[in-house]
């Protein structure tokens, strides 16, 4: 998406978004730093929907079993495959609460082939890669992610990084714009 293009929905406000979607996206900007979540304020005129995606969502992240600072690698890095500026925003932000530093962020664009991971980091971020180049991931990346995650804890990474390469896709498509700080 390029900075000149236009949102395709405009962000809702009290109107579009019902009561109930506007104090979330008023709570939601909040804890994201911005005065206006982008996000929230569109996906929000869904009304429903956007709550009950809302919750499948916070069930991953900041919810899941994941530790949080394993849950922002996963999603930088596939906001940086899919580059998705909004989605790399938001969560170079929410990561550096969980410990993304800008050598880790450095390193995400580099991907698993940096040397400096540990192995366990190595595994799962050569299983986002797979999964979000290939829609899948081969036997001997599965195996080697296996050796550090129980079985919940691998359903919720084929499932948090297809929830964010959803998003980004939803994010370009509608042409959410970047948030203003």
């Amino acid at each position: 998406m390029t900075s000149t293009s236009r949102a395709r929905i405009e962000p809702g406000r009290l109107r579009e978004l019902g009561p109930i979607n506007w104090v979330v996206w008023q709570v939601l900007s909040r804890v994201a730093g911005v005065p206006d979540a982008h996000l929230f304020s569109t996906l929000g005129r869904t009304r429903g929907l956007f709550r009950g995606w809302l919750h499948f969502s916070g069930k991953l992240m900041p919810g899941g079993r994941l530790p949080r600072h394993e849950s922002e690698l996963v999603i930088i890095r596939v906001a940086h495959l899919r580059g998705c500026e909004y989605e790399m925003d938001h969560h170079i932000r929410l990561g550096r609460r969980a410990g993304v530093t800008p050598e880790i962020l450095a390193r995400l664009r580099i991907g698993p082939a940096d040397p400096a991971w540990t192995p366990k980091h190595r595994a799962l971020l050569d299983a986002v890669d797979q999964l979000t180049t290939t829609r899948d991931i081969d036997d001997a990346a599965w195996a080697e992610l296996a050796e550090y995650y129980d079985d919940r804890e691998l359903v919720e990474i084929v499932l948090l990084v297809n929830q964010y390469e959803g998003l980004a896709a939803t994010i370009t498509a509608l042409r959410i714009q970047r948030d203003r700080l």
